[in-house]
C-alpha cells in the first residue's frame, strides 16, 4: 500500500453493549489467529509468486470454507472462501493480502500476516445463516509491487485488481491490513466509505472497542480497498498506518500483539452480524 498522508495510536479491553450496558465478547478466537500469524511468520518472507507463498496459499485455502483459487496474472493466485447468508443475494467482501515485500528478511508480522490470520479466523467463526448476506472472504496475492517496480498503483494491487471485477456487485468491502500492531490505534483512513466506517464505529463501541477507532480521519492510502471503491463499492481499510517498522525488519512477531487481533476480530465480527 502507498500513504497519501499520515496516521496515530492507541489500545483496550473486550466487552459487548446489551441494554445500555456491556458484557464481555468472546466469539473471536485470537489465540487461533495468533497462531496463524505465527506459521505464516515462521515461512520467512513470502513475496507474491515465491514457493514459500505457495506453500502458504495453500495452507489458507485449506483453512477457508468453500477455499478455492482465483487466478492473477503473473502465475498468482488469490486465496477465496465464502460463507452463505440468509439473504444470499447481497454479497460483503472481507480482505486481506498474504504476501509480503520482497525485502530480504522481511517477514511481515503486521503487514501481511496480522490481517490474513484475522480473516481466516473470521471465516471460521461464521456458520451459513449466522449473517444475513453472503460473506466472500479474499486473501489478496500481489498486493505489494514486485522488487525494482517504481509504481504502486501500477504494479501493485494485483490480486484486488482482479476480485474487485469478480465483485462489483458487492454491497461493502472490508479490508484488513496492519490491524495487529502493538500500539493500535485505527481512525478512519481517508479513502475510506464514511458511512460503512460509522458502522464500523458503532459495532466497535459495542464490544466496547471504541478506544481503537477513534474519531477523527486520517491520511488517505491506496490499498486493496481502492479497486473495489473505483467501482462503486463502499469500502473501508482498517490499517493502523502509523507503524514505525512500515517494510523493515522489525515488522516481526515482537511489533503484534493476539490484543490488537482480538480487538479488530471481535469489531468486524460485530460489523457483519448488523448488516
Amino acid at each position: 500500500m502507498r500513504p497519501i498522508l499520515p496516521i496515530l495510536a492507541l489500545v483496550g479491553a473486550i466487552s459487548i453493549s446489551c441494554g445500555g450496558e456491556t458484557r464481555p465478547a468472546d466469539r473471536f478466537d485470537s489465540g487461533a489467529a495468533m497462531t496463524l500469524l505465527e506459521e505464516q511468520i515462521a515461512l520467512g518472507p513470502r513475496p507474491a509468486g515465491s514457493d514459500a507463498s505457495r506453500t502458504l496459499a495453500e495452507r489458507l485455502r485449506g483453512e477457508l470454507p468453500r477455499g478455492k483459487y482465483q487466478d492473477v496474472p503473473g502465475g498468482l493466485r488469490n486465496v477465496v472462501g465464502s460463507v452463505e447468508g440468509s439473504d444470499p443475494e447481497r454479497v460483503v467482501v472481507v480482505g486481506a493480502h498474504y504476501d509480503t515485500k520482497d525485502i530480504a528478511g522481511f517477514v511481515g508480522a503486521n503487514d501481511g500476516a496480522s490481517g490474513t490470520a484475522a480473516v481466516v479466523e473470521l471465516a471460521r467463526r461464521l456458520e451459513p445463516g449466522d449473517v444475513r448476506p453472503t460473506i466472500v472472504f479474499v486473501l489478496f496475492d500481489g498486493e505489494e509491487s514486485p522488487r525494482g517496480s517504481e509504481s504502486f498503483e501500477r504494479d501493485g494491487m494485483r490480486g484486488s485488481k482482479v476480485a474487485a471485477k469478480v465483485h462489483d456487485d458487492a454491497e461493502a468491502m472490508i479490508l484488513l491490513d496492519f490491524v495487529g500492531d502493538r500500539d493500535l490505534s485505527i481512525p478512519r483512513e481517508g479513502n475510506s466509505d464514511p458511512g460503512l466506517w460509522k458502522q464500523l464505529r458503532a459495532a466497535a463501541k459495542r464490544v466496547d472497542q471504541a478506544e481503537h477507532f477513534p474519531a477523527g480521519v486520517s491520511g488517505a492510502v491506496i490499498d486493496d480497498h481502492v479497486q473495489f471503491t473505483a467501482r462503486g463499492v463502499p469500502s473501508i481499510d482498517l490499517i493502523d498506518f502509523d507503524f514505525p517498522c512500515f517494510h523493515q525488519r522489525c515488522d516481526d512477531r515482537s511489533a503484534v500483539s493476539e490484543h490488537s487481533l482480538d480487538a479488530v476480530g471481535e469489531t468486524v465480527l460485530e460489523l457483519l452480524r448488523s448488516l
